[in-house]
């Protein structure tokens, strides 16, 4: 078979073939492509998605924009993407939110914005609309990308971990209060003072109504067919459809009202499973929502954007991290703490994304702007993801330069209590760390711990306590060890024990160390490195039941058992 008939035979397949079916399934061939590239790369998702719709911008294949199933499928992406977001926007997160996040997150913000404005106005002569919309876009990072690549690493609960998070919710919050204003503003409402205060209130009365059903009435509704897996799915997703009609009935776009559908259900003992079965709808239909601002980005003019992409790439992977150092500085953090968390908003988010593109529908900002946003968050993503990944290794070779961001009394000295010498000393006083603490006495024992609430109440109970955290090569630098005889950690994170065995060995060699692993072969690893026991929660915890119950089948026993842990669980409350 020559060519021209291989050429016609093609032709003719696709000609029967319906224009949707053959788009998504071109969409997700390449992105799946790029997506097992990108990976090999450590790269997020997000740029498989984004190029996707480049080449097929770049070569023409069809224009995405401008079908309208395509359009619908981006919009529901965004609206899946807002509920999961929702999702966390629970009572208790928001309670959590302390002062220092909240100071972190909005300082953050603040600083980024105005140092945004003042460059796309003064040095490239922007008019104030555009100037405003760089200067936003360019504030938000992306929450995905950096909970991906902290879990990742094991430092989610890590210190620098926790106030990255904190500063993320933060930069949530304001940024839905800013979709919520130009969303509104979309249906026709014109920019003002007076206009957005009113917005910025509607939107704030809606979100209040949703969280107080969501504490009284969802949680009880979704207790009840929470039975079957298949019906929880379906009443999730007829809920989030029908509130979208809603919202949308009142001026609202669909994106807001999956945000506000999803802070309804964020206090039901069912949002993780709601999430869980949300979740591959959002990256199904985002998928499409990133390959429409890829095909739109190919057929931008970047001619001389080079200059102002370079220098607003430059602004957030330096500007943002040196922000938030400069605000944690202030707080008392030591200048590792703040290198680390500083390190985490070096890019532009999803958000930043989906306000442009709000912003060019609504003709608020031109092509070049777009453009312009786009491209600034295709490269800060891009050499983040490595920032993030490699920040403790480059930490040590900048740390020096970095002495200005720490004060000389920080707040994790503060913090802590340390007195003499310890016996023991305890990494971890949460869940497996508050057996360990409540059979020692007291006097013999230094805890470690990360979390004011833990620290607090180890002051109020007299107990001696270091403020720090297990991944701080220093953990140990202003601790006598003279007297340590254990030296225990309930971290489930394998490199931090390897590390931690390997430095407490080279201190004192006598020292005996307990540590903490998930999987057999991690302890065997530990094992190699000089543990002298490694505990391994699942495997224990049948072997001690079965010491109890023993061969004698003796239940008896059982009951002997559940007293003493009534006991140990009311105490534990304490902490």
């Amino acid at each position: 078979m020559n060519m021209e008939a291989v050429i016609s035979s093609i032709t003719e397949f696709f000609s029967i073939v319906d224009p949707l079916l053959l788009e998504l399934a071109v969409i997700l061939t390449l992105a799946a492509v790029l997506g097992v590239i990108l990976k090999m790369l450590k790269q997020p998702l997000i740029l498989a998605y984004l190029i996707t719709g480049i080449i097929i911008g770049a070569f023409g294949f069809f224009d995405l924009a401008e079908r309208e199933a395509m359009e619908l499928f981006s919009n529901l992406g965004v609206m899946f993407l807002l509920f999961l977001v929702g999702l966390e926007m629970d009572y208790n997160s928001i309670k959590r939110v302390g002062k220092t996040s909240l100071a972190i997150g909005l300082g953050q913000v603040l600083f980024t914005a105005t140092g945004g404005f003042l460059i796309a106005y003064f040095a490239f002569g922007m008019s104030v609309i555009h100037a405003a919309y760089v200067a936003i876009a360019l504030t938000f990072s992306s929450t995905v990308i950096i909970v991906k690549l902290l879990s990742d690493k094991g430092n989610l609960t890590s210190l620098h971990g926790r106030a990255a998070i904190g500063l993320l919710l933060v930069q949530d919050i304001v940024v839905i209060l800013i979709l919520i204003s130009l969303n509104a503003l979309d249906a026709g409402g014109e920019i003002g003072p007076i206009s957005i205060l009113k917005i910025v209130t509607g939107g704030i009365a809606l979100f209040a109504v949703m969280m107080i059903l969501g504490r009284s009435v969802f949680p009880y509704i979704f207790r009840k067919v929470s039975h079957s897996q298949e019906l929880l799915f379906l009443v999730s997703l007829a809920w989030l459809l029908f509130f979208s009609v809603i919202v949308k009935m009142a001026g609202f776009s669909i994106e807001i009202a999956g945000f506000l559908g999803g802070v309804a259900l964020a206090n039901s003992s069912q949002k993780y499973n709601i999430a869980s079965k949300i979740q591959p709808l959002r990256d199904f239909f985002i998928l499409v929502f990133f390959a429409i601002l890829g095909s739109l980005m190919a057929v931008s003019e970047f001619g001389g954007l080079i200059i102002p992409i370079l220098v607003f790439s430059f602004f957030v992977l330096l500007g943002n991290p040196i922000i938030v150092m400069i605000i944690m500085r202030s707080l008392g953090y030591k200048k590792r703490t703040n290198f680390l968390t500083g390190v985490t908003v070096a890019q532009i988010s999803e958000f930043s994304m989906i306000f442009a593109t709000l912003g060019l529908v609504m003709g608020h900002i031109s092509d070049e702007i777009f453009a312009l946003i786009a491209a600034v968050g295709v490269v800060t993503i891009t050499l983040s993801t490595y920032l993030i990944l490699y920040a403790e290794e480059i930490f040590p070779y900048i740390s020096r330069f970095l002495s200005i961001f720490e004060k000389d009394n920080t707040i994790e000295e503060q913090e802590s209590n340390i007195g003499n010498s310890k016996k023991v000393i305890l990494i971890g006083a949460h869940r497996t760390g508050r057996g360990f603490m409540n059979n020692f006495n007291k006097d013999d024992l230094l805890v470690v711990d990360f979390d004011p609430t833990i620290t607090d109440l180890l002051n109020k109970r007299g107990v001696n306590h270091l403020f720090s955290d297990i991944t701080d090569p220093h953990i140990f630098d202003n601790v006598d060890l003279s007297e340590t005889k254990l030296v225990i950690s309930t971290s489930p994170n394998l490199q931090d024990n390897l590390n931690l065995t390997q430095r407490i060995k080279k201190i004192k060699e006598d020292i005996r160390i307990i540590v903490r692993a998930e999987f057999k072969s991690d302890a065997m690893l530990l094992y190699d490195v000089g543990a002298d026991y490694v505990l391994l929660p699942h495997f224990i915890s049948g072997q001690y039941l079965g010491t109890i119950i023993d061969s004698e089948f003796n239940l008896n026993r059982l009951d002997i058992l559940r007293r003493k842990d009534f006991h140990f669980l009311e105490k534990a409350d304490e902490i």
